[in-house]
């Protein structure tokens, strides 16, 4: 079989190259395995493996990661559904998100989230000696359920696991391009018109598409199973990724009202961080409850969150604004880079599985929560990326079952379109 290397890749069209939405994708994925071993060790979250010893730390510190993470890579991925969607049309770009991320994901329920699953079981009670073989056919023991949709199977021990992006992502792929064959073009170019000249105005990028976020948040509470946010909250996220991408004065409104989305952001923060915890600590529950203060918790997060997307993903296209291209052939660092950013969607998918197999190992060690913690980061690091590079992204097939596409090359900055 072919590797990266014996695979000629075509050049497409040159598009507007957008590198720090792939820097935060990236970001964001290797992050998660930081994140997720975390977990093991917070003393309010449920994860599949815990320590014996917890802590409050880990619940602040993720706090300031779950705000924006999740919900970057839903606006880069509407970014990305933009030039795929302009690309291919309606159908060409639901047939490419069916074998892009269907694929992997039906694959993985297969081959990798029932382990998280079983190991919960072997983690929480040790006289459970049931082999992984046989509770594989309780793992898929499912029922139809459309209320949750679109997590429409549901079961005792059947889970998307964290592949609930892949999910919703897919769900919204598939209704863009539904919309996309049914609405007025010439309708929707004149919204984005108006929404463009709009966006002229100073501070207007934050506000507006900020206010859905808190109404959404405030009312359909947070879900804690999917990073702290509303799986609708992730749908307006995507759509204002899809928008954003559609004309370049919004890039420009970004870039302008980064520091101010930055201040914003902490300030919002420094407000809606302590009702969290009057909330749970008067008995509360801050994610679901309809009391005053944890809507007003809630609607400050939805604001915090589209804040810090605003000042990150603006900040660091200032940055990248200013730099000039030079044309010269990428050195270490930017093959590093590139080496990650075209594997993000299958070290993704890889990571928690190995997060967890690692996390129940270590926890039985006697040593401190913070040795452990770096045990489990460093051996979770280096087993997800060599299992992406020696098991996954040598092989056509393996590439195939994860979503990879061929590598991208134009110019000194070889990857995909963003959020692609």
């Amino acid at each position: 079989m072919a590797n990266d290397q014996d695979t000629a890749a075509p050049v497409r069209a040159a598009t507007p190259r957008r590198p720090e939405l792939d820097a935060i994708r990236t970001l964001v994925v290797v992050g998660l395995i930081f994140f997720h071993s975390a977990l093991v060790f917070d003393e309010r979250d449920d994860y599949y493996v815990k320590n014996a010893d917890t802590t409050e730390v880990t619940t602040i510190l993720s706090g300031f990661a779950v705000v924006w993470a999740m919900p970057a890579l839903f606006l880069i991925a509407g970014f990305g559904a933009r030039h795929s969607l302009r690309r291919r049309g309606p159908g060409g770009f639901a047939a490419e998100r069916l074998l892009r991320l269907g694929v992997p994901l039906l694959f993985a329920i297969v081959a990798l989230l029932p382990i998280p699953q079983w190991l919960r079981l072997k983690a929480a009670d040790p006289g459970y000696h049931e082999s992984y073989w046989r509770f594989l056919p309780r793992f898929f023991d499912v029922t139809l359920d459309l209320r949750e949709f679109p997590f429409v199977l549901q079961g005792e021990h059947f889970e998307t696991g964290h592949l609930w992006f892949v999910v919703l992502l897919l769900v919204w792929a598939l209704m863009l391009a539904g919309a996309a064959r049914v609405l007025p073009r010439d309708r929707l170019r004149r919204v984005r018109d108006r929404l463009a000249d709009a966006a002229g105005q100073r501070g207007l990028v934050l506000l507006l598409p900020a206010l859905p976020l808190a109404l959404v948040s405030a009312l359909d509470g947070m879900e804690e199973a999917l990073a702290g946010w509303s799986r609708w909250a992730y749908l307006l996220f995507f759509l204002y990724g899809v928008v954003l991408a559609a004309d370049e004065r919004f890039r420009d409104a970004m870039r302008r009202d980064a520091v101010l989305a930055a201040v914003a952001g902490v300030a919002l923060m420094g407000v809606g961080m302590p009702l969290f915890f009057v909330v749970s600590e008067g008995g509360g529950d801050p994610f679901t409850d309809l009391t005053g203060p944890a809507l007003a918790m809630r609607a400050l997060y939805g604001m915090t969150g589209w804040c810090w997307v605003v000042a990150i993903l603006g900040l660091l296209d200032r940055r990248g604004h200013r730099r000039p291209t030079t044309g010269a052939p990428p050195g270490f660092r930017s093959k590093v880079y590139v080496y990650l950013a075209l594997g993000a969607l299958p070290i993704y998918v890889l990571h928690q599985p190995i997060v967890v197999a690692v996390a129940y190992g270590v926890v039985s060690w006697q040593a401190p929560i913070a040795v452990k913690y770096l045990a489990l980061v460093a051996i979770a690091l280096v087993l997800t990326l060599a299992v992406y590079d020696l098991l996954v992204r040598r092989n056509r097939i393996t590439r195939f079952l994860f979503g990879m596409r061929e590598p991208f090359v134009a110019g000194p900055n070889p990857t995909d379109r963003p959020g692609e």
